[in-house]
């Protein structure tokens, strides 16, 4: 019979170490942050009930590194470690190591990680249990790639069998085309997964993105949580995410509902996961199974009235799953990302000097930022997410506009206007929903002069200059707030 836990180790950073730590205590934990020489004034470190250095600025060496964070656990007395997503999440090796150290690991069993985190092994799952897969071969050799691809058709798509996020991933249109993306992929999946090996897909034209939130526990009972819609991505990265699914018919939410629960039962899974489908017109195929917490949960949580991170704990602990709450209303969220939109979307780094945190009914943003933190380039630039719910899809969405009009971030360039204007738009207002929704759409997207003077002004302000304090008024009439600048100094500089 499991023990109680009683101290939590959060073996990640930034906002998802931030949550987990909050929903521990909660849960009557005591927490242990890790941190990097780069992380180390964060706001999880302070957040947690103790702090443990692990290494300098480069993940390799201390987010990434098994060996220190399990020595840190030991040194903490933790008897739970738990992942967050990135870094270590799906590594089963990780979840391996964790449990041979006599610590537990919050997330599903290593034998079950690495099954799921394998596309080819997951796809043999999914056959076994009779859900359907988009048409394609194991197989990255090249004669047997050119039998499928004459006899599927072009377009096919190339994955890596090993990771995801768009890695190794390729689009081929033609035949001519095929050897070197082939090589390609396999060189690109080998440097990000330690693992070349690829497959082969038919490529659907514009698909939709479903996924289903799944909660098991270790006496085998499993639950759904509804589906998310994640067809807004920027290469193969989602950006915005919501629930439910607009336009999705009651009839194909319940066989993709009842899909995702075959393969979770197939592959005996327990703790909270995310089974992945791409959808369209009326067929439905698996995708793939993140056997982790997402980073789009908290639409999940806001319909639903969950914590899925104690959930997680209490499967954790041994007990069962939660019988799920039935689902109200709407919720979408947008990722605020580190980077600039109207440069190819490169990473941006600086010092966070003003930052303003919208607020009202229905409105939660879950970040680790704080005037005077540092956004370095040594991990992945999200910054924050921001969730709206509302008693219907479009209140959700005019919250979520109204919300992103008052957020301002200074010093730190940023996509909140570009993500503001897409939730804004008349396309996404229609739900004309797929996974290349950018490039039909969003793909030329410029900031306006406009926002580029009222950032400005918000730049003085922060700085405490009272002749900006006066333009601001005399302009309040012409822009929506003064915060509506939402990319920080950088903005002006790129303009010249």
């Amino acid at each position: 019979m499991a023990q109680p836990l009683t101290k939590l180790l959060v073996a990640n950073r930034g906002e998802i170490a931030l949550r987990i730590i909050r929903s521990a205590r909660l849960f009557g934990l005591k927490t242990v942050a890790v941190y990097s020489a780069a992380d180390a004034q964060s706001m999880h470190v302070s957040a947690a009930d103790e702090a443990i250095a692990i290494g300098p600025a480069e993940a390799a060496q201390s987010y990434l590194n098994i060996a220190s964070i399990i020595v840190a656990a030991k040194h903490s007395g933790a008897d739970a470690i738990h992942p967050g997503y990135g870094f270590l999440s799906e590594r089963a090796e990780f979840a391996q190591a964790v449990s041979d150290a006599q610590i537990v690991f919050v997330g599903p069993r290593p034998e079950v990680m690495a099954a799921l985190g394998d596309k080819v092994a997951a796809r043999r799952i999914a056959v076994a249990a009779g859900v359907p897969v988009v048409p394609g071969i194991e197989t990255a050799e090249i004669s047997a790639a050119r039998e499928f691809a004459a006899r599927a058709g072009y377009p096919i798509l190339i994955k890596a069998a090993a990771g995801g996020g768009g890695r190794g991933m390729r689009v081929v249109a033609e035949a001519a085309q095929l050897e070197s993306a082939l090589e390609a992929a396999a060189r690109e999946a080998a440097a990000a997964f330690g693992d070349g090996r690829i497959f082969v897909e038919k490529y659907l034209a514009r698909p939709r993105h479903i996924e289903i939130q799944i909660l098991g526990d270790e006496q085998g009972n499993v639950v759904a949580l509804g589906e998310r819609d994640c067809s807004i991505q920027r290469r193969h990265q989602k950006i915005i995410e919501e629930s439910p699914a607009p336009g999705l018919s009651d009839e194909m939410r319940a066989k993709i509902i009842d899909a995702a629960l075959k393969l979770a039962r197939a592959a005996h899974y327990t703790s909270a996961g995310t089974a992945e489908f791409l959808v369209e017109g009326d067929n439905f195929y698996f995708l793939e199974v993140n056997a982790r917490l997402q980073v789009e949960h908290p639409v999940t949580e806001m319909r639903f009235g969950c914590d899925l991170v104690c959930e997680q704990l209490r499967i954790a602990s041994g007990g069962a799953v939660s019988a799920p709450a039935a689902p109200r209303g709407a919720a979408i969220e947008c990722r605020i990302n580190a980077e600039d939109p109207e440069h190819d979307f490169r990473p941006a780094t600086g010092t966070v000097l003003h930052l303003n945190v919208p607020g009202g009914p229905g409105v939660r943003f879950d970040s680790h930022l704080a005037r005077g933190a540092e956004v370095t380039p040594w991990y992945d630039g999200l910054l924050g997410k921001l969730i709206c719910y509302g008693a219907d899809r479009e209140q959700a969405r005019g919250r979520l506009v109204n919300a992103l009009g008052e957020f301002a971030l200074l010093g730190v360039t940023n996509n909140a206007a570009y993500v503001r204007d897409i939730i804004a738009s008349e396309q996404f207002h229609d739900a004309k929903l797929s996974t290349h929704f950018i490039d039909e759409f969003f793909s030329a997207w410029k900031i306006s002069a406009a926002e580029i003077d009222a950032a400005i002004v918000a730049a003085a302000l922060a700085d405490g200059d009272p002749q900006a304090e006066a333009t601001s008024q005399r302009n309040s009439n012409k822009h929506r707030s003064p915060w509506d600048g939402l990319n920080g100094f950088e903005l002006w500089r790129s303009r010249r």
